[in-house]
């Protein structure tokens, strides 16, 4: 049976990096199919976004991961000798799929409270620029084929940070800005108005049920399409691009309301 891996990285939109790894994983295990999923370089709460959504919000299937590898090597500040950078760890998720991930910034924060059991990946942690090439693959095939030798000392899930509030989670093809708010975090009567900032630039939108329940031209905020039974807020702009009305702001924005 053919083993999906899902693997989420900030190596950029058709980088060549994804075929390297691509082809580590399948020089492991032929069998295992990878969907690639592009991040903005370095941001891990795009990371902890979309790792949340593909391991907890859609359906569970046997034979299953998500890798993700965004490490900005933030953990500290002074040169990093052998290229030394953040563990990869395997968390074990109630009611989804297995994730084996770099635990950097916020790249496990949305999964925080689903997570079972965090424990360390014992692989090295330096000695490559490319460690996710590298080192890592041959550790993911071998959990995905249920050979955890590799999986080592539990970890204290404190390690991770919780969900930033308030940001930009991600901004997808159409210009729709993601949000790390959830809809259960928002207090507001349908069709009043919301005065929204983020990063300087302000706007009148109009909180409703549906994305689309605002006319042509309109913003709205509304539950988006991510985050399950208690969706993430989106700011959407019908008939255009919401990033492009805000100034297309990076992720990790802090978002202001009123």
């Amino acid at each position: 049976m053919a083993k999906l891996v899902h693997l989420v990285a900030d190596y950029g939109e058709d980088d060549p990096a994804f075929s390297e790894v691509v082809h580590r994983l399948k020089s492991r295990d032929r069998s295992i199919q990878v969907q690639k999923t592009s991040m903005p370089r370095f941001s891990t709460i795009a990371t902890g976004f979309w790792i949340n959504q593909l391991a907890v919000n859609n359906p569970e299937i046997s034979d299953a991961a998500v890798y993700a590898n965004t490490a900005p090597r933030k953990h500290d500040e002074e040169a990093q000798k052998q290229n030394s950078g953040e563990e990869l760890v395997y968390a074990d998720i109630e009611g989804g799929l297995p994730v084996i991930a770099v635990n950097s910034g916020y790249s496990l924060s949305f999964i925080k409270k689903n997570v079972k059991e965090l424990r360390k990946v014992d692989v090295p942690s330096e000695g490559s620029q490319f460690r996710s090439r590298d080192y890592f693959p041959e550790a993911v095939a071998d959990i995905l084929n249920d050979e955890k030798d590799s999986v080592g000392e539990k970890i204290s899930l404190e390690n991770i940070p919780e969900r930033p509030k308030n940001r930009v989670a991600f901004i997808d093809g159409y210009g729709n800005i993601k949000t790390s708010i959830r809809h259960s975090e928002v207090d507001m009567r349908e069709g009043s108005p919301v005065h929204v900032e983020i990063d300087g630039v302000s706007k009148k939108i109009f909180y409703e049920s549906g994305t689309f329940s605002v006319p042509e031209g309109e913003i709205s905020f509304a539950p988006g399409s991510s985050g399950g039974s208690d969706p993430f807020m989106e700011i959407f702009y019908r008939g255009g691009s919401a990033a492009e009305k805000f100034g297309k702001p990076d992720t990790g924005q802090k978002i202001k309301i009123q």
